[in-house]
């Protein structure tokens, strides 16, 4: 059995809130801009502590985007919020040329992502926003796991120079890490050792793997669990190590398999080790209106779905 447990279930959208008012106390340099969304992205805080530095702009998220530029240009540190949706497709083109093109200090935090957004349905759960970030030169795009590991990034990202996209969600899920570890941007945290299959997961899937694992334990099959948080830059190398111990993969994510985590890790495979792989992922669909345990099941993202993954390519 992995020797994580779930210390209680907990928003990640709560770690970002809390990441940026441990930001606001410890560094002058923080400030917030909300879209109209500061409840929901948990920010209530930040504002009400430091009023001054917090900028509601309402829903106008170009808007946004463009006034997060140009406080880099002061020297600030930028913390934009709204609906991963809002943050990624909405503003792609001022991004694209505001922040990225001149790699403006911006951070790009984003909740309400993926399939277990839930109730709102398909025209909110954006699977398609680590694609469209990941392609744009300069930018960190990192999908966190639970509350704890939410917060460390949140904190971390502030001493990062350049274009950050922080991705993660609505629900309350199981909080597993550890409060104490640091956020380490471009660095995979192997969870359990394994030399059976390496399955490599980010955000909400990260604990339907460890799930997985004990599954596969059962049956004899000994998995690497690994937390690849941030999807770019990739941690190539804790990626080849794991892969030349198991010689098989397994990627789950929240995303469209088109574009996503498992893309990338298939790139620095097919570059530098292939081997066989199969990818827990959505499959080219729009997601629809439910529960999120219920729609991680119908759109095969839950644990039983990675191991199926497993079973399928130990057989290739």
């Amino acid at each position: 059995m992995h020797s994580y447990i779930n210390s209680g279930h907990k928003d990640t959208r709560s770690g970002f809130g809390s990441g940026l008012y441990h930001l606001g106390k410890i560094n002058p340099k923080v400030v917030a801009l909300c879209a109209d969304l500061t409840g929901s992205l948990k920010m209530n805080a930040f504002a009400d502590e430091f009023p001054e530095r917090f900028f509601q702009t309402g829903i106008a998220e170009a808007n946004m985007i463009g006034m997060a530029a140009g406080l880099t240009i002061g020297g600030r540190i930028p913390f934009t919020g709204t609906f991963a949706n809002f943050s990624t497709g909405r503003v792609y083109d001022q991004i694209r040329q505001s922040i990225a093109y001149s790699g403006k200090n911006v951070k790009i935090c984003a909740s309400h992502a993926g399939l277990t957004l839930g109730e709102d349905g398909a025209t909110h759960q954006i699977l398609e926003d680590i694609g469209l970030m990941k392609m744009l030169p300069g930018m960190t795009v990192i999908s966190t796991c639970d509350y704890n590991e939410t917060k460390a990034a949140t904190i971390a990202i502030s001493n990062h120079s350049g274009p950050v996209y922080l991705r993660f969600g609505r629900p309350k899920v199981p909080n597993f890490t550890s409060p104490e570890k640091p956020f380490l941007i471009g660095k995979a945290d192997i969870l359990t050792e394994g030399d059976d299959v390496t399955i490599i997961a980010n955000g909400h899937l990260v604990w339907e793997a460890l799930q997985a694992y004990n599954s596969l334990e059962e049956i004899g099959i000994r998995a690497e669990v690994i937390n690849f948080s941030t999807i770019k830059p990739l941690d190539i190398k804790t990626l080849l190590k794991s892969v030349k111990k198991t010689g098989r993969v397994v990627t789950a994510e929240e995303h469209q398999r088109n574009g996503g985590l498992g893309d990338s890790i298939s790139q620095a495979l097919s570059l530098n080790n292939p081997c066989p792989m199969e990818m827990v992922a959505v499959n080219d669909s729009f997601g629809e209106s439910g529960k999120p345990d219920q729609l991680l099941k119908k759109y095969g993202l839950d644990a039983k779905n990675i191991i199926s993954a497993v079973q399928r390519v130990l057989k290739r």
